[in-house]
């Protein structure tokens, strides 16, 4: 193995390193605001069970004042009561008394309902001052542990900066440049080479490729994904799995209203990924280079569901599982995501794998390059 793709590897687990290193740095201050957030609501709670009891005495106060003012008419009523020279005089000051009599009773209930719920309110006020001590106690020993957790970090990181500093120093700078280009695209620059294929985006490569990065003489990049490849023979498998061993490969629905397909050769595009869909009576057709993922040409749009509208580009093509909706592709412009791309290209691998296992290709594997196709 070159010395510079060892390099490479070591470069490659130092940034991985730090990537973690700073996205645990970032996540620190958000799991200590959401400490704060729950002592807040535990706080909250107190405050709100202290205003129940405030509230409770207030009305207490209130039902007491009332009870006053009712016996002190009741009082004057009577002492009136005394003075009156008719007897619908006498009845209606009666009246009156009953009616006061009767408000103080209801009051009382009132009151009596409130010290009995006093108790209640009594413990619910303590078992939250008791919750917010012990919670305030474990909150602050969670921040230290947080900001102890975010200085060594810190001290992690500038030690892995400094390795990868002198790592770098150690690759030349054209490769290092096309090394960090692709891994910020892709999350990794660098991928090992098993059994034919590259494991990061799992496309099999061309045998001369391939033998290119067993020799370990030069550096080779993976025609798929860019990455630059490396061979590891302690890692090296044996054989495909028995198919009888390997994961069953899903099939798209035969009536499915989106469909994509890949094409060996498609006019002077050569090796590219299409996607037919239906929508609203009409059928559209995009076409992606296999390799970058770049969309080639404009959105064809034509009458009529894809089978009927497109029936040029569908024979001769594997039909691959895909599934993204209009506006995931309107938001990729005129390049598909990484992610999308490497999926298309690992179910692309089983199935030919499929076909292969099942005694050869099947019926619709040999593309037939059309000028109509490439229209």
């Amino acid at each position: 193995m070159l010395l510079e793709i060892e390099n490479l590897l070591r470069l490659q687990d130092a940034d991985k390193e730090i990537r973690r290193l700073q996205d645990e740095i970032a996540e620190l201050p958000k799991r200590v605001a959401v400490i704060e957030h729950k002592l807040a609501d535990t706080k909250a709670g107190l405050e709100k069970a202290q205003a129940a009891v405030k509230a409770d005495e207030a009305a207490r106060r209130k039902y007491d004042t009332a009870i006053t003012d009712l016996r002190g008419k009741i009082s004057k009523y009577r002492d009136q009561s005394l003075a009156v020279k008719t007897n619908e005089q006498y009845k209606a000051l009666l009246h009156e008394i009953q009616f006061a009599e009767k408000e103080i009773a209801a009051t009382e209930d009132k009151i009596l309902e409130l010290m009995v719920n006093a108790d209640a309110r009594d413990k619910e006020v303590k078992g939250a001052q008791a919750e917010l001590k012990a919670e305030a106690a474990e909150i602050e020993k969670e921040k230290t542990e947080a900001r102890l957790r975010t200085a060594e970090d810190e001290k992690q990181l500038i030690e892995w900066r400094a390795k990868r500093d002198q790592l770098r120093a150690g690759v030349n700078e054209d490769l290092l440049r096309h090394y960090e280009r692709v891994s910020k695209f892709r999350g990794s620059g660098i991928s090992e080479v098993r059994d034919h294929k590259c494991m990061a985006c799992q496309v099999m490569l061309r045998p001369q490729i391939y033998n290119d990065v067993r020799t370990g003489q030069q550096t080779v990049v993976c025609d798929s994904c860019q990455r630059i490849l490396y061979f590891n023979p302690a890692n090296e498998m044996q054989a495909l799995e028995p198919e009888h061993k390997r994961s069953r490969r899903h099939h798209p629905k035969i009536d499915a209203p989106q469909a994509w397909y890949y094409r060996q050769e498609y006019g002077d595009a050569g090796e590219v990924f299409l996607c037919l869909a239906n929508s609203g009576g009409q059928a559209s057709r995009r076409v992606f280079d296999m390799h970058t993922g770049r969309l080639i040409g404009d959105i064809l749009i034509r009458e009529g569901d894809f089978r009927h509208a497109f029936p040029e580009d569908i024979t001769g093509a594997i039909r691959l599982n895909g599934s993204w909706t209009e506006n995931d592709m309107e938001n990729w412009g005129t390049e598909m995501p990484m992610t999308a791309l490497d999926s298309l290209h690992v179910d692309l691998e089983a199935a030919r794998y499929e076909m292969t296992a099942h005694g050869g290709k099947s019926k619709t594997s040999t593309p037939v390059p059309t000028e109509q196709a490439a229209s």
